[in-house]
């Protein structure tokens, strides 16, 4: 092999293993709130929408804060700069996306999942 069929290998090594690296750190599993309250990287929680009136406020500096319950009943406390969501009370389940910081699980993204309405009245989904 000569030199450039060298450099191209290499490059295309290079380019390969950087993919790999940015897809791998793009990808975020669920995890549980007790597991999120140690972890110190970008994570994905889904749980319950509390929906007592204390625990949704959205404030004039577009700071939307609430709370989640995941299935062990634990809570998480979560914070998100942004436009709340369209039909953000109606949600049942929501998905979060971020890191946990000061007792404080800021998101970066919102998914929330409504109640369809093509789905009967009282059954669950």
């Amino acid at each position: 092999m000569n030199k450039r069929h060298v450099f191209i290998l290499v490059l295309i090594v290079l380019v390969g293993g950087y993919s790999m690296h940015e897809f791998s750190a793009s990808l975020n599993p669920y995890i549980t709130i007790s597991k999120v309250k140690v972890s110190h990287s970008t994570v994905q929680v889904k749980g319950h929408l509390v929906k007592d009136e204390a625990s949704i406020t959205y404030d004039a500096q577009r700071m939307l804060h609430f709370n989640l319950m995941d299935e062990a009943g634990e809570l998480l406390a979560v914070s998100y700069a942004g436009e709340k969501p369209r039909d953000f009370e109606r949600a049942t389940d929501v998905v979060v996306i971020g890191k946990y910081e000061n007792q404080q699980f800021h998101a970066d993204k919102i998914l929330i999942k409504c109640p369809s309405k093509y789905q009967k009245e009282g059954t669950l989904q």
